[in-house]
């Protein structure tokens, strides 16, 4: 039986634009949806993660208005030596801030809603398309540089790294998939047969994995997954969306953030212009803020979260479940 209340999410990665989501969540769920499996990347996974583990709607836009994102900018002893210690950074641990603080932060917010490892997500479905070690209520996609793959978190725990995915910390998976390149340092995933993987930002091959719950079974879905975008469409202004790489003015530095804002942002705007895809997903306009702005002020932040929400109520103002089913997933 269908339930037009239901919704599995996807929310793309985008730096400090990611405060958009919990405007337009907070939207779905003043609608009636509820949220059987969250999927993020980056600053989608962060709002995913605490979103699955149960923080109530009313507290969502709280937790996020109240976040000081200069904090997240944690430079190690290195980075701190004046002109040659970022660029030291850069080159011998391959990020300019260390990550930790969003480590801890979410941590904390997970561990206060009763959440620590993967099997406090574990959900039983057996009407799901899905195998038993794919039954989660969240999905974090990371990118993994030493298999050269997509990993998704906590699916693939098993089949990559030799790892049981229930033992596995949540807020280690996220702040994986945080790790921006060149921006925060990457994470070592360390196999269960001792060999390491260096994962970063899931972003770099797929910010927007709004398939990542479709069914392979040929079965119709029993309810929609609903997308949120946050990276604007190219072509855009490189300087707002790779301002550590644009603003070197080099011309091989200028060739190398087109084509890291190719990859990171062409495949899934290719994707997106595939009709079922566009029908599910809502774009946020996000005002040409910088992703990597971490000094946004009060007034930036409450024009993220209400463009959020108006992305989300025009979309809903325009769905029809039967109407999608019907068009796309009849068979």
């Amino acid at each position: 039986m269908t339930d037009p209340l239901r919704a599995d999410l996807v929310l793309e990665g985008g730096g400090v634009l990611g405060i958009a989501h919990p405007g337009a969540v907070t939207v779905l769920q003043q609608h009636g949806y509820t949220f059987p499996r969250i999927a993020g990347t980056s600053a989608g996974a962060v709002v995913g993660s605490i979103m699955a583990a149960g923080l109530p709607a009313e507290r969502l836009h709280e937790t996020f208005m109240s976040i000081d994102f200069r904090r997240f900018r944690d430079k190690s002893l290195l980075d701190r030596v004046p002109l040659l210690g970022p660029l030291a950074s850069l080159v011998t641990e391959n990020g300019l801030y260390e990550g930790a603080f969003a480590r801890e932060w979410l941590g904390n917010q997970l561990s206060d809603l009763g959440v620590e490892r993967f099997r406090d997500l574990r959900i039983e479905d057996a009407e799901s398309s899905t195998e038993r070690d794919q039954q989660y209520k969240l999905v974090v996609l990371v990118a993994d540089l030493t298999l050269g793959e997509i990993v998704r978190l906590p699916w693939d725990y098993h089949s990559r790294y030799g790892l049981d995915p229930d033992d596995q910390l949540v807020a280690d998976a996220v702040r994986a998939s945080l790790s921006i390149p060149y921006l925060f340092e990457p994470v070592e995933i360390v196999h269960a047969d001792g060999a390491r993987s260096t994962v970063i930002d899931g972003g770099l091959l797929s910010t927007f994995p709004i398939d990542t719950f479709d069914r392979t079974d040929g079965v119709p879905p029993r309810w929609p997954t609903f997308g949120v975008k946050i990276i604007p469409k190219l072509p855009v202004d490189k300087a707002k969306l790779l301002p550590f790489l644009a603003a070197a003015k080099i011309p091989p530095v200028d060739f190398l953030a087109s084509l890291v804002l190719t990859m990171v942002v062409g495949r899934d705007q290719t994707y997106l212009r595939k009709p079922w895809v566009a029908a599910r997903t809502m774009q946020v306009d996000t005002g040409g803020i910088n992703p990597a702005d971490f000094g946004l002020d009060d007034q930036q932040k409450i024009a993220l979260n209400n463009a959020g929400a108006v992305a989300a109520s025009q979309f809903l103002a325009h769905w029809n479940w039967d109407d999608y089913r019907g068009r796309f997933r009849s068979t």
